[in-house]
């Protein structure tokens, strides 16, 4: 989730070089590394495996565990009391609300720091690697451990990620400049209640988020029908998971980790923020002070008696969350989240009208028979068309082949129809017929495309996030005993299916 920084006061400037030298220093010294790549067996394949590294790679660790501990003991003593007493009382300032520079006095900064230099290493190595266009099995269990001076890193299914994060428009260059800048990351404190640790990157493009080893056992389980789902529907609502790693530090617990594309972003201008379920029990947050900048996200009863207003759009917006939850129910998962914020249209933004160059543009993004994600080995947006294709899907004499649900100004977006007769050679009938069992709409012109949609009045970020809940015997008695306790009344812990419906429903009484 995007989120704005609350009032907090800000650091110095001075402190804040010596974070960003510190922190950058902290990356760039130790550029040798160790690398051992394995793949899971078939057998295994459905879990990560735990790598052993070489035993003269663990007696290196040891000894460098050894005399770090030694040197930093005192240290930690002298500091560890002030850490907690200083963010225990900003977590009680800000009432467990908001967002936090992770600086050199931060409690999480020596672990963001390895975190930043494990990925900006295991981000070189796609850098440096020609990408491909189809992925094997063997890409889908594969397991690179990268040695580091301090710790070690392990990223499973690389290849699979990078390809993802191509078809997304992102190059693997701009990836690992954000998640690896000399910018402290942020930590996110929120309402939830997960005992997952969120971080932003400091241009809040991306979260990374702590999981427990079960949730990365079902998402690498998962994720070829994952990334199948996102090829059949490119448009998908679903959160992009960008990256699974493991960070292993000697004498403390192992640490999972994902990285996900922030939904609110750019965020400069939202002004309010929705976790949907669709249900009533626990499902009121109470809002900021009137003029206070802690970010609060909201929930269903606080979205009573709104609309997300959409004209045109609507349609496609109904088809594709009934789409998304539909494959969540055969995961058999529940609990899951849409998330939902606003912000006011600009007048230019709410009249603008569509030149017919931005409308190519637009069809260009928007636009592709091919499955791949991948052209030429160069990123592009989600169903992009080559620039060097001339067959494109509107023609100078005929831009009615480009068409909404509805009748209507194409500026709006919508679903997309084609005409099949201005396909041009080397197209056919079935391809343009899959545009519209993808349910791909007219993409707006702006950073983060497959989460924007705009209404008449209301730019809005719609995503679902949170996809780990497995409907199994824990969370059917919690069924049971919900049921005693909230009689009459709905709540989150239902099954799959009811989950799925529900959250259908709502979308079809909160929109217009």
């Amino acid at each position: 989730m995007g989120v704005t920084r609350p009032s907090q006061a800000p650091l110095d400037v001075t402190t804040q070089s010596v974070c960003r030298l510190t922190c950058d220093t902290h990356l760039h010294t130790h550029t040798h590394t160790h690398i051992q790549i394995r793949t899971r067996c078939p057998a295994a394949a459905h879990r990560p495996a735990l790598l052993c590294s070489a035993s003269t790679s663990h007696t290196e660790m040891e000894m460098s565990a050894t005399a770090g501990s030694v040197e930093m003991s005192g240290r930690r003593q002298r500091t560890g009391t002030v850490k907690r007493r200083r963010w225990g009382g900003l977590r009680q300032q800000w009432k467990l609300l908001g967002l936090f520079e992770i600086d050199q006095q931060h409690e999480f900064y020596s672990l963001t720091c390895m975190m930043k230099e494990g990925l900006a290493a295991a981000i070189q190595s796609t850098v440096d690697k020609t990408p491909t266009n189809e992925l094997s099995d063997d890409d889908f269990r594969l397991e690179v451990t990268q040695i580091h001076k301090d710790f070690t890193m392990e990223t499973f299914a690389g290849p699979v990620f990078a390809s993802l994060r191509g078809s997304l428009g992102m190059t693997e260059q701009e990836y690992q400049q954000s998640l690896c800048s000399e910018n402290c990351y942020l930590q996110f404190i929120s309402n939830s209640k997960s005992k997952a640790d969120f971080f932003l990157t400091n241009d809040k493009r991306f979260f990374l988020k702590t999981q427990n080893k079960r949730e990365i056992k079902f998402l690498l389980a998962n994720l070829k029908i994952y990334i199948d789902h996102l090829r059949k529907y490119p448009h998908s609502l679903l959160v992009k998971f960008l990256g699974v790693h493991r960070i292993k530090i000697p004498h403390r617990r192992k640490k999972y980790f994902i990285v996900m594309q922030s939904v609110f972003y750019p965020d400069d201008r939202i002004n309010a923020r929705y976790d949907i379920k669709g249900c009533e029990v626990s499902r009121w947050t109470e809002p900021a002070p009137e003029g206070s900048q802690i970010i609060v996200v909201l929930k269903d009863l606080n979205f009573e008696g709104q609309y997300i207003t959409l004209d045109q759009q609507r349609p496609w917006l109904l088809r594709q969350v009934e789409i998304d939850t539909h494959f969540l129910r055969r995961l058999n998962v529940l609990d899951y989240s849409l998330l939902l914020a606003h912000q006011p249209l600009h007048h230019d933004e709410r009249h603008q009208s569509l030149s017919f160059a931005t409308l190519i543009m637009r069809t260009k993004k928007s636009v592709n028979p091919g499955s791949s994600p991948i052209h030429a080995g160069v990123a592009a947006v989600p169903g992009a068309v080559p620039e060097d294709d001339s067959n494109l899907l509107l023609s100078d004499k005929d831009d009615g082949c480009l068409q909404q649900s509805k009748a209507g100004d194409a500026s709006s977006g919508g679903a997309l129809q084609t005409c099949p007769e201005h396909a041009g050679p080397g197209h056919d009938a079935a391809e343009l017929q899959d545009f519209k069992a993808q349910n791909r709409r007219l993409l707006p012109n702006l950073k983060n495309p497959l989460h924007i949609i705009d209404g008449p009045e209301q730019r809005y970020f719609i995503g679902i996030i949170d996809i780990f809940t497995v409907y199994g015997f824990k969370k059917r008695l919690e069924h049971l005993w919900k049921r005693l306790r909230h009689p009459g009344r709905s709540f989150s812990t239902v099954s799959p299916q009811t989950y799925c419906l529900r959250l259908c429903h709502w979308i079809q009484d909160h929109t217009k």
